[in-house]
């Protein structure tokens, strides 16, 4: 991925669909489609992306987490990317993303955070996972970071490291 993230967003489209799998005690926390939209849209790169979504309870976000990655606890984000074809960059990239929200609830204020922040901050980590981006050697993860701050920033929110 470019090390440029002054770069202007592209006229990429999104195709976005939202799922719940929450108690109604978890649901009212949970952001609403619209504000995930948004904050996918700004993370929207170079192609064209159909992606679902899906806001889970900690017990779903363990099986995923377990099943997926070998990693038997809830974690914030996962992103699931799938029909990569090379050389066939007209096809809309397809993906999950799921974001476990009694994990980005206590997350959030461990941190000192707002909710919204974080729900922003990790819709876009994982849109940008979607999109090939990752954070696994300093160089990618320098890139990652920069990429999210200044994407958080033009959706009016404040460095999600500090």
């Amino acid at each position: 991925m470019s090390g440029d993230v002054t770069a202007p967003r592209s006229r990429a489209r999104l195709a976005l669909s939202v799922q719940r799998s929450l108690k109604r005690a978890e649901s009212v926390h949970a952001p609403y489609a619209v504000a995930l939209r948004r904050w996918a849209k700004a993370a929207l790169r170079e192609r064209d992306v159909e992606a679902t979504v899906r806001l889970v309870g900690a017990e779903e976000g363990q099986a995923l987490n377990r099943d997926y990655r070998g990693r038997d606890y809830a974690t914030n984000v996962l992103t699931f990317v799938y029909g990569e074809m090379p050389g066939m960059p007209e096809i809309p990239l397809c993906g999950d993303i799921v974001l476990c929200v009694p994990v980005v609830m206590r997350e959030a204020e461990e941190q000192g955070k707002s909710l919204e922040a974080h729900f922003a901050h990790l819709m876009v980590h994982g849109m940008l996972h979607l999109q090939g981006f990752d954070h696994e050697e300093p160089a990618e993860a320098e890139t990652m970071e920069a990429l999210e701050v200044a994407i958080l920033a033009g959706l009016g929110y404040g460095n999600p490291y500090l």
